[in-house]
């Protein structure tokens, strides 16, 4: 399967996406920020490179264009829950695509979400185990949740 690597300062969001997508066979490479993963991306380069839109230091928009200089050719899939407002994520997503991004997804997102942009991402035609019991799955999220009011 693919190399990933995946770019985000939440430790517990990179974990998740490693457990999920290392099920499905791929090898998961982690970075904290942008800076870091470009240079790992430079030392042992991945087939595809999900990253995070804001983090501290080097973000996600910087990051995405540099990588896609670097490597016209390289999928790239920005994901954020925003906001730095643009008018909530949907704006800083569709800056996103300008910068370079192949595919996007929109914190919290489904485990089928990330497996579809990650599927279509590399041009996969493939079947994903995870997905026949996702269905019924809460979004993935490194937010804590408050109990719904009665």
């Amino acid at each position: 399967m693919a190399r990933i690597l995946v770019i985000d300062d939440h430790y517990a969001m990179r974990q998740t996406i490693r457990e999920i997508l290392e099920v499905e066979g791929h090898e998961v490479i982690e970075a904290p920020e942008g800076d870091s993963g470009i240079q790992m991306q430079q030392r042992t380069p991945a087939d595809l490179v999900i990253t995070d839109i804001f983090m501290p230091h080097k973000e996600g928009m910087t990051t995405i264009r540099e990588l896609r200089a670097a490597n016209p050719a390289l999928p790239i899939i920005a994901m954020s829950g925003g906001t730095r407002d643009l008018h909530a994520p949907e704006g800083f997503i569709d800056l996103a695509r300008r910068f370079g991004a192949t595919g996007t997804l929109t914190k919290p997102f489904q485990i089928a979400e990330l497996l579809l942009a990650v599927g279509q991402a590399l041009g996969a035609e493939q079947k994903f185990p995870a997905l026949e019991a996702e269905e019924s799955r809460p979004a993935l999220t490194t937010e804590k949740e408050s109990p719904a009011p009665s």
